[in-house]
Parts: structure tokens; C-alpha cells; sequence
């Protein structure tokens, strides 16, 4: 049902967007779109259209802006959306039952916390905001703390779900490392900090080279040079230095990275001019082509290979649930 109307609404919906509309009428369009409908049965609980709306609305402006202004591609993007808070909406449930077969209690004291919680961050401590926010999603106080509960006892779960996954063998990542070590090739690269100076629209010429002169006797005489950049530099990254990072060759004009990979470690380079500007360089390290060593990356393979087996181990829980429980879905 909320399929259909996807592909019906999407072309009017996306191209209306792209003119700029203002968020009311894009709140009022998704009203419409997702009004008194039903979405899902899981079993003895409902998810409404509505339910679906609350869920999809905050990342509205995401998909519009990912989409760049293609209908086609939005539509896709919300459908895609849509399927996927249907999806974690229906698993939610199977998981909340689940943890009541399973003997799973959560004292009301930790929600009536939870509750106390969110009026003070998210409705100022007001608890007329929180109950007049309540009147606008048709719950009431104990519906919505029954929703906060069930929130609790999901988040507990999945991780539950995952705790087991805790351990990759060093042979495991070896073998990572090896079977995909093209990723792991770096180019040349200087990590390179910059003082930019630019010419001013009334500024002599003459004043700017000064200027170089000045920086360049002042690194002479030992001073630092990002405190250097952080007084003259005229570029966004002023602020930290003129701290640009690694920089691989291809990442700067020919002009400038001639002369940044031929500076040593820890040495500065001659200013260059070009055009209206001139530019100071400084290597603040520099590092060959080649293979990162495994010993490098080591933590961070087993750290991704521990978070993938656990989220094969919540797939494989989530598929069981799936299979055991009462699911009928209407779009």
C-alpha cells in the first residue's frame, strides 16, 4: 500500500522539494502521504503509516540532498528508506517479545527515569511541552512509556545479541591483511603544513614579498612555524597551523609539488609565487610509496572483522525471530 504511493506521489513530491519549498508544506505533504494507514502486523502490534512518517521524516533533507535533484532517484531512496524502518520497526517487536519469553523484566523505576530524562533534555523540563508533544502523536503517558521500555529492551538485546563476538584470532587478521592488501598500498606523500599569502585588490605587490621575507627571516631564527601560519596565513586552515595533512603528489598543481616532495622531514622550502600569491612550505614528515605494515593496521582489522561477525550473529538471530514470529506486511 505505502509502495504504491511512493511511486505515485515521488515524481510531484521530489520535483516540489527541489523548487524550494518551505517545511510546512513539505510536513503536510508527508501527513497526507502517510495518513490512517497500516503499515505492518507483527504479532498482536501494529505499525501505522504513521509510525513509518515519525521514523522517515528527520533524514528527509538527507535523501533530498543525496538524491541531487533527481525524481527518479529520490523516489528510489525514500523507498529504500522506508523498507528499511519498516524492517528494524518489525524486528523491534519480535525482539521485545522475545525478551519476555526469555523471562526479561526491566524494573519501572529505570523507565520511569528514562521518561524523567528526555522531558528534561528534549522538552526543557516542561512537562506541559511533554504532554502536548504526546497530543500531537496521539499517545498517551503510558503508551508512551510502554514505547520507552520497549526501546530499552531492544537496545539491551541487540547488544546482547553480539556480546559473544568478541575475539578475532591474529591468524584471522593475517589472513585479511594478505587476501585484500591492495587496500592497504600508500601512495608518496609529504604531511605538509602551508603559509598562503595572498595579494589584496589595492595591495602593492612589493608588500606582499616583504611580507615572505619577514616569515622566512623569522624560520631563520628558529620560530615556529605554525605559530607563523596562524598569524599570516590567509587560507581555512590558518586556524591549525596551516596543517594540511598527508598530501600525495597528485593532490597539488605541478608547480607546488615539484618542490613540497623534495623537502626533507622537518625543513621548509623557499617561497614560491604564482600568479597573486605566494606559498611557503614545510614538511612536518614525509613517507615513501608502499604497503602499510601489518602491525599498523592490525587493531583496526580485528576491530572491523569483530564488528562484521557481530553483525552476522545479530542477522542470523534477527532471521530466526524472523521465521518463529507473526509477520504481515502491507506495502
Amino acid at each position: 500500500m505505502i509502495r504504491h504511493a511512493i511511486f505515485a506521489l515521488c515524481p510531484l513530491l521530489a520535483s516540489t522539494l527541489y523548487a524550494q519549498i518551505g517545511d510546512e508544506q513539505v510536513t503536510e505533504m508527508l501527513n497526507a502521504r502517510y495518513a490512517n494507514g497500516i503499515t505492518a502486523i507483527v504479532e498482536d502490534k501494529i505499525i501505522t503509516a504513521e509510525d513509518v512518517r515519525r521514523q522517515i521524516t528527520p533524514y528527509l533533507s538527507q535523501i533530498q540532498s543525496e538524491s541531487q535533484g533527481d525524481p527518479i532517484k529520490f523516489g528510489q531512496m525514500l523507498d529504500e528508506a522506508e523498507d528499511q524502518v519498516i524492517q528494524t520497526l518489525t524486528d523491534n517487536v519480535l525482539i521485545v517479545k522475545q525478551f519476555f519469553e526469555d523471562k526479561g523484566a526491566i524494573p519501572g523505576s529505570y523507565v520511569r527515569n528514562e521518561v524523567n530524562e528526555r522531558i528534561i533534555s528534549q522538552f526543557d523540563n516542561s512537562r506541559s511541552k511533554f504532554l502536548a508533544y504526546l497530543k500531537s502523536i496521539g499517545k498517551t503517558p503510558d503508551e508512551y512509556d510502554v514505547e520507552i521500555r520497549d526501546e530499552m529492551i531492544v537496545n539491551f538485546m541487540r547488544i546482547k545479541m553480539t556480546k559473544s563476538e568478541v575475539f578475532v584470532s591474529p591468524v584471522k587478521v593475517e589472513e585479511f591483511y594478505n587476501e585484500n592488501k591492495q587496500h592497504f598500498f600508500e601512495e608518496e606523500a609529504v604531511h605538509l603544513r602551508l603559509i598562503i599569502l595572498a595579494q589584496l585588490a589595492d595591495e602593492e605587490p612589493e608588500l606582499l614579498e616583504q611580507t615572505a621575507e619577514e616569515i622566512m627571516r623569522k624560520l631563520d631564527e628558529g620560530i615556529d612555524f605554525a605559530e607563523l601560519a596562524k598569524k599570516h596565513s590567509q587560507d581555512s586552515k590558518k586556524d591549525k597551523g596551516g596543517d594540511w595533512g598527508w598530501v600525495e603528489r597528485k593532490s597539488l598543481i605541478p608547480e607546488l609539488a615539484d618542490v613540497a616532495f623534495e623537502i626533507e622531514a622537518g625543513t621548509f622550502a623557499d617561497p614560491i609565487k604564482l600568479k597573486n600569491k605566494i606559498f611557503i612550505m614545510y614538511a612536518e614528515d614525509r613517507r615513501d610509496e608502499g604497503y602499510v605494515a601489518l602491525e599498523e593496521v592490525r587493531d583496526n582489522i580485528a576491530s572491523m572483522l569483530v564488528s562484521d561477525m557481530a553483525q552476522e550473529a545479530e542477522d542470523r538471530k534477527l532471521t530466526r525471530l524472523r521465521r518463529d514470529g507473526y509477520v504481515r506486511r502491507f506495502n
